[in-house]
């Protein structure tokens, strides 16, 4: 199993680490479903407000706007497959204005991250409907093993 780091960088997200990081390690053992996955290495993921990924954007995309995953390919050569950064910020408030569940939509995150990281993109409608449907595929792996992360979000 590859080493996963979580770093947890918002006050209000609580995070379910174990089956954050059983998801993972379950997608890793079928990435031959996935064009075979995130390189191998370390993975990390971190949870970060709007604001903070913003900068992210702002510096790595010279987009200053906030947005809901960033991934950053890793050197494998070093044994480091890439960091995955997902705004809980934009979860909450997609989750709440669409009437969907909080959790489900920070692990939809999380899982295109680590589709991203797999090769897939979304910048254009063909590749947009690859990723959906590898989105699909891999949130139903998950669901049918019974890993669902169950992070909660803590009102101020």
């Amino acid at each position: 199993m590859r080493p996963i780091t979580l770093r947890n960088a918002h006050r209000r997200l609580r995070v379910d680490r174990a089956n954050t990081l059983a998801a993972i390690h379950l997608l890793d053992s079928r990435a031959r479903r996935f064009r075979g996955g995130p390189p191998p290495g370390e993975l990390a993921v971190v949870f970060l407000t709007d604001r903070a990924l913003a900068r992210l954007h702002a510096e790595f995309l010279n987009d200053p706007r906030p947005t809901d995953v960033m991934t950053f390919p890793g050197e494998p050569a070093l044994g480091l497959a890439g960091d995955i950064c997902v705004s809980a910020d934009t979860a909450a408030t997609y989750a709440a204005t669409h009437g969907q569940d909080f959790a489900a939509e920070l692990n939809l995150y999380v899982v295109h991250g680590w589709l991203h990281l797999a090769g897939y993109d979304d910048r254009t409608p063909a590749a947009q409907r690859l990723m959906r449907a590898a989105e699909q595929r891999a949130l139903r792996l998950l669901a049918e093993a019974g890993i669902v992360p169950a992070h909660a979000w803590r009102r101020p």
